[in-house]
Formats: C-alpha cells, structure tokens, sequence
C-alpha cells in the first residue's frame, strides 16, 4: 500500500446549483492530487461517471484533457454550463425578456407572482409570499413566509385567502399537470405510471407556473445564450418548488422521494430570480467538445453522452494517463427528478437513454457494488499499469466504501491508497491497474495469486478473514494512539483483506465483508465507547495505550516543528506537510489542526508564525525557570524536591517517603501518553505547563473517551503564570498553596468534532 496523504481543499465560496444533490466535492483536490501524482504530459484523462462538474471543470482548468461519461442530461447540461458560465448581464436580461412575455393581458412575471399572493397582517397589502409551509397531504397550506415593504416579515399562519387560492389553482392546474407528464412519457408509454408517482412531489400551483413558463419558453425568439441562461434558471427552479424542502430543517440532501412530514412550497418567481446569483460566473471559459472531438492539448472537457461501458470500446489506442473522478452513490431522488427535468426542459426525446431510472425505486448497496463493478471492468483494459485511478467518496459510510472497494478489486483495479479524515469529509482512493489477469469468482479469494497460494500450502491454513480483519484494526489502533470511528476501523479492515487479495465477490460479497468486521470488533481486544448497541456509532479504542504516542501530540509535534522551520506559512501548506507526515487513515481533523494553530501561532493575511513566547529558545527557560520555582518551593512548604530519572521532566515532592505531589513539566499540550501511563495517583499529578496550552490539552481530552476517565480521577494543571505568583508569596504557606493551586483549573473542554 502507498503512502497516500490526503488532499486538503477548500469549502466553496458558493454551493452552486443542485448542490444539495451533487456530490459535496472540496475545491481545489485535483491540483493537489496532480502534485502528488505528476501524469504524463499530453494523455488523456477519465471521468466515467460526470457526477460533479466542480470536479470535471476543475481538472480541465489544471491543464487535463478530460474525457467525461455522462448519461444524465441534466448532469452533461450542468457540466457545460460550469465550463462556460455566462455573465450576470445575459441572466439578467433573458430573465427580463421572460418576465416581458405575457400571459393573456399580464406580463408573465406579474401573473406567476400573483399565484402566491398573501395579506400583510400589519398593513394589508397584498404581496407575494416567499414560500408556504405545508403538512404532507394536505389540502392547504398551514403557514406563509414574506416580508413587506411596510417592514413586516417572517412566518404567520395561512389565512382563509390564502388556503383558497391554494385550492382554485389545484382546479387550473389539472391541464398543465397533463402536459407535464407528456413532456416526459407519451399516453402508451409504460414507464407512464412511474412517471405520474415521480410527479407526486409537486404540488399543483408549481407545476401550473413550471409548464406555464415551458410553454412560453418554448415559443421565445432569444438567442441560444439567453435561451441557455432560461433553461438553467428554470432547472433551479424546478428544484426548488417540489416538496422536498423539510421545515424547518436546512441544507436537506434527499436520497429518496420521500415527502416530509412538514415543507416549503417556494415561490417559483423568486426562485427564478434566486437562481442568477448560483448560476451567474465570471471565470474564464474551459474548452468544450463532444466526443470524437476531442480536448486541445491545453486542457478542456470532452463530453460523452452515455455511460462508461458504452465509451470503453471507442478508447482503444488511445493514451489514457489517468482516470479522476467522483464516485456517485445511489440518488433515486436526483435520478428520478433529472428524468422529469430532461423531459419538461428538452422534450421526450432527450430523456429517452435516461429512462430507465424511473423504473427503480430503492438503490441497494448491491445493486451499487454491481453498477460500479460494471464501469470499472469496462475501462480496466485501457488503462496503463501505471495510470492512477484516483476516486473520490464525498459522502462517505461503510457500506458506500465496501461497494466501490469490491467492484474495483473484481475488476482488476488494485487499492494503492486511502486516505480518510473524518466520516462528514471526502474518503480519496487510488488504484492502479492489476498486472495480471483477474477473473472474478465467487466466494471470498477472487484474486489471490498463484504465489500467495503456495506460499499458504507451506505456511499451514490461512487465517479467517475475521481474524485478518481483527489483526488489521488492532494495528491500526495501536499506530493511531487514541480511539477511532467504526468508519476508520472498517477502512483498516477493507484495506487489510484488499492487500491479502482476499476481498469477496459476490452476491453475498458486502454481508461477508460486513460480517467479518463486525466479528473482529466482537473480540475483547476492544472498547467501544458509544453508549449504544450500534457498533457504527461512538468510538473504538484499546483498552492500553500500545506503542505509538497518541495521534493528537503528533499533529502537535508536526504543526510546531513546520512553524519554527517555515515562519509565514499559508493553512494549505501546513496542513500538507501534517497529511505528508500522518497519511492514509491516520490523517487528522481540521479542528485539530486549527486547535493547535491557535494554542501556538498568531495569523496575518492567512499566513502563520509562532508567538515570540512558544519559540524553542524561549520554552526551553521557561522550562527551566519553572523547575527552578517548584524545586525551591517544594523546600520552603517543607517537602523534599526530587528529579525522577524520566524521558519526561517530573519532579516530584515528598514528605516521609510518601508522594506528595508529582509535577511533569511541559512546554506543549503534548501530555497523552504522560496521563495514560502515569505511575502515580491521579491526584497527586500535575502537568505544569503554558497557559497558551490549556485550551488545546482540553480539546485532546474531549477527544478520548480513556483519557478524558483518566483526567477525571483528579488530575490537575498548574500554568506557568500561577506558578510565578505562586513563587512571589513570601508568605505562601501549606493550607494557601492548596487553595491557590485548584483556583487556576482546566478550561472545560469545548465542544468540537472529535473525528
């Protein structure tokens, strides 16, 4: 297995249109994976599935000529609108020409607004409401959303008005609920019934102001840019008015259609207008083609309107130098809706190769490990043995990652590397073709080699793969240091079977692998800190610290070390070199990152360096001065000071034999192992360290469920600004020095992430 550092990216500066079905993909990966996997310059690169056109527009903008496979329209026409996004000025003004065309004797904006009328209840003005709340299956809605020009705003209860304004468009829309279904499938069709329940998420006033703006789109005289910006804001606003929109939840990102108890039923006027400022873009234009054609050698995006199975065959010869991509997980909502769209916004004919979605209703784990196995099998042949296949997981969960692990194993791809922050972050994966001939079989050795089998025949019988599962979580954790997530430990166990060729294939290949992990965490080598019989939530972690120093005080060794050789350095380029040096799944959380930051560094324009107190030179006297202060205290309360022979600095003060008190003296926060293998009695410790550093040790301890029992025994802090007005007592006497010394205690840990 490869050393594979994450990748760190950055949230971006907007989530774009249909974010909350896409893919949640950091901007910035792709260049940072091509500086860690340099390709062959002039190659082209892969997308087999097109599932985020962040990704794809972002390669192409790195000087990759990427060819993408992309079966849904609504993805391709996302895809294209992010390689050449038009100006706010042509939004602005084709929405201006949509809103001019009239409906009857009204302007078509004025009558679309009209549909969501509601009263003010300070000054009784009509004005058009911003959304309605409603009760699945309800007739009415409960509760509108506006805000007037008289200052009054926010949400009230219907009024009788509104509720038979409701009703009385539900009676007009009947002919425009009929047209929407022709749009997607003909009278005769069979997939018309699944087509009738996909419309189920739509109330009526939507889709009466949805196909009245398709009719009138449809007989527009705009130039095709205009007319692009059109359709794009009618696909945001497509989204926005079905009932998919949980109040008062936010940010939703639905998987099924599955109406919630209580929604929004949005504005479709306003939603149009909403939508220039995600779609409008002044970046510059990534070239764009269509297969053949393909990208100049600059860099570009050729589009291929098809699955990956149906390009495999076109690309022979060519020189594919990598394949980059994110990997989709079943979406039967953005499926489902994407084949009503296509249909309303480019008719019957563009929706066709995508209607087969409307037939499925549950996406199983399976079903997904077959779907993918199908897309890697057929690029595997065009893949040099050299070319990474880097593939990323956006939102990962066991069973998303067992699937894309498996079908790649099946279909000839061999797992080089994971890396895994936490379970709300991207999981990256890179595979490189297989240099032998694979087959998959049934059972659970679909690829062992020839070699490995008679190296077995020698050895004595394999191992289960619950004990190889076992043998690979316990080394995990014992190389972490500190409790993990049960998505980390299915990953070391993923990775482990993955490296002995032993992962299964299968109809039953997820319930084995599933099986086996969940069999290894059974065994009592391990704790589970979750307070719950679900073994996907809390934590897992030995019940003693083993053999590397916890993961946290490395982070903070690493952080420290960079700043003192690297003054001014960005948060990009220090969490690079901590992801360099802790890589795969021992990667760190950014909070961690940003905790250590703010224990040591002082930022400026993004850039840090460390305080003038936490440099090396200065720690090393306080260090200093701060045992010369115990030792002579120690003496004047009466005690005997004595240095321990330790790799840690402790002092300890005793009276008779007994241990009074034993302090370890600290520059850093870096105190886990000291408090795990401690000697002494809890209450009788003490770390002794910079006040800078307190907040960060109590993080650390928020984070370990052991260390946090361990503290509470009666472990306690002396900072080193307590300490020296300790020492400035001339008076300080026994009965004072334990008063003062519990009125400076650990802050209370804040509440953070702890993964």
């Amino acid at each position: 297995m490869e050393s594979f550092a994450y990748l760190p990216g950055e949230e971006p500066p907007r989530p774009g249109p249909l974010a909350r079905f896409l893919p949640p993909v950091p901007a910035g990966i792709v260049s940072a994976f091509l500086a860690s996997q340099p390709l062959t310059s002039g190659g082209l690169a892969l997308d087999p599935f097109g599932a985020s056109p962040r990704l794809a527009v972002e390669a192409a903008r790195a000087g990759l000529r990427l060819v993408v496979a992309v079966n849904n329209p609504v993805t391709r026409f996302l895809i294209e609108m992010s390689a050449d996004p038009p100006p706010r000025a042509e939004f602005q003004a084709a929405l201006a020409a949509l809103a001019a065309a009239r409906k009857g004797e009204e302007r078509l904006e004025t009558h679309l607004q009209d549909l969501y009328l509601t009263e003010c209840v300070r000054c009784r003005r009509s004005i058009p409401a911003e959304a309605f709340v409603w009760e699945r299956g309800g007739e009415a809605p409960l509760r509108r959303v506006y805000r007037c020009p008289c200052g009054e705003g926010g949400e009230f209860d219907a009024e009788q008005t509104d509720r038979q304004r409701a009703l009385q468009i539900a009676a007009a829309a009947r002919l425009h609920r009929a047209r929407a279904l022709e749009r997607v499938a003909a009278l005769d069709d069979p997939d018309r019934p699944a087509v009738e329940e996909a419309l189920s998420v739509y109330l009526p006033r939507p889709i009466y102001a949805l196909l009245t703006i398709v009719n009138k789109l449809d007989g527009l005289a705009l130039p095709p840019l205009r007319r692009r910006c059109l359709t794009a804001l009618l696909l945001t606003a497509c989204d926005q008015a079905n009932t998919l929109w949980p109040h008062p939840t936010e940010r939703p990102r639905p998987k099924q259609l599955a109406v919630p108890p209580r929604f929004l039923e949005y504005n479709v006027w306003r939603a149009l207008e909403a939508g220039v400022d995600l779609w409008a873009g002044e970046a510059d234009t990534v070239p764009l083609t269509s297969w053949p054609d393909l990208p100049p050698p600059g860099g570009g995006i050729c589009l291929f309107e098809g699955p990956a199975r149906d390009l495999a065959p076109h690309l022979k010869g060519l020189d594919v130098s990598a394949v980059i991509a994110a990997l989709p997980r079943p979406n039967q909502a953005f499926w489902t809706l994407s084949a009503l769209w296509s249909g309303w916004l480019w008719g019957r004919e563009a929706v066709a190769p995508f209607k087969m979605v409307l037939r499925r209703r549950r996406y199983d784990w399976n079903w997904h490990a077959e779907a993918l196995h199908a897309a890697f099998k057929s690029l595997t042949p065009s893949l040099p043995l050299s070319a990474p296949f880097f593939g990323v997981i956006a939102e990962p969960e066991p069973s998303y990652l067992s699937a894309a692990v498996l079908a790649a194993a099946a279909a000839g791809l061999n797992l080089s590397g994971v890396a895994l922050r936490t379970p709300d972050d991207p999981l990256y994966l890179l595979w490189r073709r297989r240099a032998f001939a694979h087959k998959p079989t049934e059972g659970v050795e679909p690829d062992r080699t020839s070699e490995a089998r008679s190296s077995e025949a020698t050895a004595g019988p394999a191992p289960s793969l619950p004990d190889l599962a076992r043998q690979a979580i316990h080394a995990y954790l014992s190389r972490r240091g500190e409790p993990a997530t049960y998505l980390h430990l299915h990953a070391a166990g993923l990775v482990s079977l993955a490296e002995e060729g032993l992962l299964p294939w299968g109809e039953e290949a997820l319930t084995t692998l599933q099986t086996a992990i969940l069999t290894a965490l059974q065994s009592s080598t391990f704790i589970h800190h979750g307070g719950s019989d679900n073994p996907e939530t809390g934590l897992w972690g030995l019940p003693e610290l083993e053999n590397d120093d916890p993961l946290p005080d490395r982070v903070e060794r690493v952080i420290v070390n960079y700043l003192n050789q690297h003054p001014g350095a960005d948060r990009t380029a220090i969490e690079s070199a901590v992801y360099a040096e802790l890589p795969g799944l021992l990667t760190p959380p950014l909070s961690l990152i940003r905790a250590v930051l703010d224990s040591y560094a002082v930022e400026s324009e993004g850039r840090y360096q460390l305080r003038p107190e936490d440099a090396p030179a200065a720690r090393l006297r306080d260090l200093e001065q701060a045992g010369e202060m115990l030792t002579h205290l120690g003496a004047r309360l009466g005690y005997l000071p004595r240095w321990q022979k330790t790799e840690a600095r402790l002092l300890t003060w005793e009276e008779k034999g007994r241990l009074v008190h034993a302090f370890y003296l600290l520059a850093s926060a870096a105190a886990c192992r000291l408090v795990r293998s401690n000697p002494y009695p809890p209450e009788n410790s003490l770390l002794v360290l910079p006040g800078g550093r307190v907040s960060l040790l109590s993080r650390k301890l928020a984070r370990d469920p052991v260390l946090a029992r361990l503290w509470a025994g009666g472990w306690r802090v002396l900072k080193y600004r307590q300490l020296r007005r300790l020492a400035a007592l001339s008076t300080l006497d026994r009965a004072q020095w334990k008063t003062l010394l519990d009125a400076d205690p650990l802050e209370p840990p804040e509440q953070m992430k702890l993964f």
